[in-house]
């Protein structure tokens, strides 16, 4: 008969900056990708934002893997079904060390986006860790179940935004009908929703707008 056990240890695990912090830095960005990216190769929808103003950093997701069965390319996922609440603090704890690191308590203007599966990341972690922020940007993702509109009222001054596609092929059959009703329950105030001609891509555009 198998049995399951558990062991902690130190892990450690790198993030990517694009731009440099310095007094002339208006808004800090915390981007998290969605799966099957590399956290540098993500950066390149925020190139066209102003460098001097823009300081955008992008978390990696732990769980790295090869794309296809050529071994060339490699992706990475932040999370799955399999002892999610335990691969959830991980996750967090991470978050948490990048939080550190950048001293990101004292940024201008913090804006925390999330792409796909990175919404659940960011929500997560906004909700659990209660991280103020400027913007908390939500594009073409769906924020965890168990997340109540309880665990964003902390939130007193920050902007909610909702991205995606209409042509999403994720958000099919009723699905953003129902997403966008939590939504506005979840976030009764400062709550908008951007919709695009498009399917599941990153939408430049309208990230240029929150710049």
């Amino acid at each position: 008969m198998s049995s399951e056990k558990q062991v902690s240890y130190q892990s450690t695990n790198t993030y990517e900056v694009l731009n440099t912090f310095t007094p002339k830095t208006k808004n800090v960005w915390v981007v998290c990708h969605g799966i099957g990216y590399l956290s540098r190769y993500f950066l390149k929808y925020f190139k066209h934002l102003n460098p001097e103003e823009n300081y955008i950093i992008a978390p990696q997701a732990p769980s790295k893997y090869y794309l296809n069965a050529e071994y060339k390319h490699v992706g990475a996922s932040w999370l799955t079904r399999e002892n999610t609440k335990m691969e959830t603090e991980n996750v967090l704890n991470y978050l948490d060390e990048v939080y550190k690191a950048e001293n990101l308590q004292d940024a201008p203007r913090l804006i925390l986006f999330g792409y796909s599966q990175g919404v659940s990341v960011v929500t997560r972690w906004v909700a659990k860790r209660r991280i103020n922020c400027d913007e908390l940007i939500m594009h073409s993702g769906k924020v965890p179940a168990e997340l109540k509109k309880e665990d964003f009222q902390f939130l007193k001054n920050t902007n909610f935004t909702f991205i995606y596609g209409t042509k999403d092929k994720y958000l099919k059959n009723g699905i953003i009908e129902v997403e966008e009703k939590r939504l506005k329950e979840l976030f009764p105030n400062n709550f908008e929703i951007k919709r695009y001609n498009g399917g599941h891509e990153v939408n430049t555009e309208i990230i240029a707008e929150f710049a």
